[in-house]
């Protein structure tokens, strides 16, 4: 495809988006901008969530990790269902009962404003870095295809990119982003299948049999490894980790939560929930064997690419055709877009909620708080994104973003679990030093954990130690009186 092909591809995908906008943003109000009204039909949420949870990360960064990794990754994604399911049938209870528009309430109530504040600012961080690191693949892949062609700086592409998710969601926020993901994670589907099917034939697998032997017969098909527990991608490290990041990075995480509090009642978020969680796990195998036939088509044309590069550089190829190729340059927004624009709502919502009380101010000025704040949100996602690209350059972003992830949700893991298993009252004025002291703790054991653990290499599980060390210093600060509170 020519750039300008490219351009006016992007150009009619964000005018159907807009469009969107219009009809769904009519409503402007904040009910409609936070919460969808409580109205949203729960297979549609379901369906979107899809496209929000894998992302543009997902989308390049899974495909080009199988000749590094394998199927590795699909032991995390196990790990993924059953943490779903402590989300629909532990949590979700917990936020429908409370009828919570911010998550992080419930801390407020359980231990006091110390905490409380501090569960926000730790999910404002943590949403801000996944957030910024899955716009800036996106962004970089832009740049490659299409703004170095026409000598357009990298800054202006991300200022560009985060422009136009503001343009669409600035007025119905979730209600708006309901229908917009679902529309995006169709096409995110549909450009895999396409791409699949163009590999298949490139290949010669002319069945759906002989790309199920093509699979399973490859040594890139392994999918677990209970060989040596010090590998960062030992089985039961990959499989509690997954549980684990699901728990925080979906259960208690203000932007994937805020969409099933859109749902009529508990029932339809349960229901969300469960079956998104299968689905996903078919997902997943599917971006699995798609980057496994990448990596045997890239071999085949001696095509050297390095991991997130992978996908794009192939899909852009002259000879895969224009057809795969838009089909690509379309899941690659949707992925990217349906995970940032949620984001860049969610971010909105717990600052205006959770650090200015948006809803102890005046009436007249809660709509001008809400908006000013998304476009400071806006601004400040430009800003990281722009950081990352002078600190991040040959690396698979999908386990930096992991990794980014174990220390910052750590702290909310950390009090959400001792919130929900004890009946422990805190001192809540020292939350936050243990909320900062955690996260160092479990940087340091990751640094010197093969001096220290016999070899032992820490992977995703730093999630699961920070979580662990906040956990326990809530017990250093716990108070003699017992919490009375449900």
């Amino acid at each position: 495809m020519s750039p300008t092909s490219i351009l006016i591809l992007i150009a009619c995908y964000f005018g159907v988006l807009v469009l969107i906008s219009y009809f769904t943003g009519k409503e402007d109000s904040n009910a409609a901008f936070f919460k969808a009204n409580k109205s949203a039909p729960w297979y549609l949420v379901a369906f979107g969530m899809i496209g929000a949870s894998l992302s543009g990360v997902t989308f390049i960064s899974v495909p080009g990790a199988v000749e590094a990794k394998q199927f590795g990754y699909l032991q995390v994604v196990f790990g993924y269902f059953f943490g779903y399911l402590i989300i629909a049938y532990v949590l979700l209870p917990l936020y429908y009962r409370l009828n919570l528009t911010s998550i992080y309430t419930y801390l407020r109530d359980r231990f006091g404003t110390v905490s409380y504040k501090t569960g926000s600012i730790a999910f404002l961080i943590s949403r801000t870095v996944g957030a910024a690191f899955r716009l800036f693949l996106v962004a970089k892949v832009l740049q490659l295809l299409v703004f170095d062609l026409f000598d357009i700086p990298f800054a202006i592409t991300v200022i560009i990119t985060i422009a136009l998710i503001w343009l669409y969601t600035f007025r119905g926020g979730i209600k708006t982003i309901i229908f917009t993901d679902t529309l995006q994670t169709l096409f995110m589907l549909v450009s895999v299948v396409v791409a699949i099917v163009f590999l298949a034939s490139a290949l010669d697998l002319n069945s759906m049999s002989a790309i199920i032997d093509n699979t399973t017969n490859s040594n890139l098909s392994k999918v677990f490894f209970f060989e040596d527990s010090n590998d960062p991608q030992y089985f039961w490290k990959s499989f509690l980790s997954g549980i684990f990041i699901t728990i925080t990075m979906t259960g208690l995480d203000q932007d994937m939560m805020q969409k099933n509090l859109t749902c009529r009642n508990l029932k339809d978020a349960q229901k969300n929930m469960i079956s998104f969680s299968i689905v996903l796990v078919f997902v997943n195998i599917l971006f699995l064997v798609l980057g496994l036939m990448l990596t045997q088509y890239a071999e085949l044309n001696g095509i050297t690419a390095t991991k997130d590069d992978l996908f794009p550089t192939i899909a852009m190829l002259p000879k895969i055709g224009i057809v795969t190729s838009a089909f690509f340059l379309l899941g690659l927004i949707a992925a990217a877009y349906s995970s940032a624009d949620s984001a860049l709502t969610s971010l909105t919502t717990s600052f205006c909620i959770d650090i200015i009380g948006i809803e102890h101010k005046e009436e007249s000025a809660r709509k001008r708080i809400r908006k000013q704040t998304h476009i400071g949100f806006s601004i400040l996602l430009i800003v990281v994104i722009l950081l990352f690209d002078l600190i991040f350059k040959d690396v698979s972003v999908i386990w930096e973003l992991f990794k980014a992830a174990g220390y910052t949700y750590g702290p909310l893991l950390g009090l959400f679990a001792f919130g929900l298993i004890t009946k422990s009252q805190i001192k809540d004025r020292f939350v936050w030093i243990i909320a900062i002291v955690a996260p160092i703790l479990s940087y340091i054991l990751n640094l010197y954990s093969k001096e220290l653990f016999n070899g032992y290499e820490i992977g995703f599980e730093i999630l699961i130690i920070n979580g662990l060390l906040m956990f326990l210093g809530l017990f250093l600060i716990k108070e003699s009186k017992i919490h009375i509170k449900s």
